[in-house]
């Protein structure tokens, strides 16, 4: 007897992920490739937070296995504002980054594509690795009330530890205004989050000074990357583009500059 396919969230740009049994099945793009070689090494290195790359089914689809625990849905449950549930995603973060810097960034993955007109250039120190810059409550696996797995290695591609760290703060550190924030965070302190993240990823001190540089960048760099996959996706993409996701990345890097000093202060301790 087949096991059933049931249809899994696939977040905002993915469609078409469905559980059997125990495995994950999902759509093979551009960027499979890469995920591969990532999963590959991570399940060589002994991590044990990411799913397992099992192949590739009769229909093109990446199997993968099924992580057991429990993933955000939305809207987001109220457990996403407890500072323990995000401090251990910054420590299981930690250790993902901890195991890929030895994979280096590949000769094949280009590290300075062309920039689109118009981009600022990045501030901080050059990638290194290979991360994962999609922390989100709905790609992190919980199992009483630790994280333990990260999913959906998608948007895996050439980083440093001040990224990672920086798409870590937007997600579970409420780095953006409140009037953009999930009502579960909405009061949340972001100052206060962004400390006791960043400390507990135990980032070192002299990449701190880069943080907040590297969040508006990351703001100013983002609203042209969604505008032109937008335009040249379209799908998820363009979805969200017109629900006005441009207009939140713009309030985001203004709350960011207006809220520098404070921020600055805090991750700097």
């Amino acid at each position: 007897m087949t096991d059933a396919e049931i249809p899994l969230p696939g977040g905002d740009v993915t469609d078409g992920v469905v559980r059997v049994g125990d495995t994950v099945r999902r759509p093979i793009g551009d960027h499979s490739a890469l995920v591969h070689r990532v999963l590959r090494h991570l399940e060589d290195a002994g991590f044990a937070g990411a799913p397992r790359l099992l192949g590739v089914d009769d229909r093109q689809r990446e199997i993968l296995t099924f992580v057991d625990g429990e993933v955000a849905g939305r809207p987001w449950p109220a457990w996403v504002a407890d500072d323990a549930r995000a401090e251990s995603v910054a420590r299981l973060l930690r250790r993902l980054d901890d195991a890929m810097v030895p994979f280096g960034l590949p000769s094949d993955v280009p590290v300075d594509a062309p920039e689109r007109p118009g981009v600022p250039p990045r501030p901080g120190p050059p990638p290194t690795f290979l991360g994962h810059r999609d922390v989100t409550p709905e790609n992190t696996v919980f199992r009483e009330g630790t994280a333990v797995a990260l999913i959906d290695f998608d948007l895996v591609r050439p980083s440093t530890r001040v990224d990672e760290v920086t798409n870590l703060l937007l997600w579970w550190g409420a780095w953006m205004p409140p009037e953009d924030r999930a009502e579960v965070v909405r009061d949340v302190d972001a100052a206060a989050r962004g400390r006791r993240l960043l400390d507990a990823y135990d980032l070192e001190e002299d990449l701190r000074r880069w943080v907040v540089p590297v969040s508006v960048s990351t703001a100013q760099r983002s609203w042209h990357s969604m505008r032109e996959r937008a335009e040249t996706l379209g799908g998820g993409w363009a979805r969200m583009w017109r629900a006005g996701v441009g207009d939140q990345i713009r309030r985001r890097e203004r709350w960011l500059r207006e809220n520098e000093a404070v921020l600055t202060a805090a991750v700097m301790g």
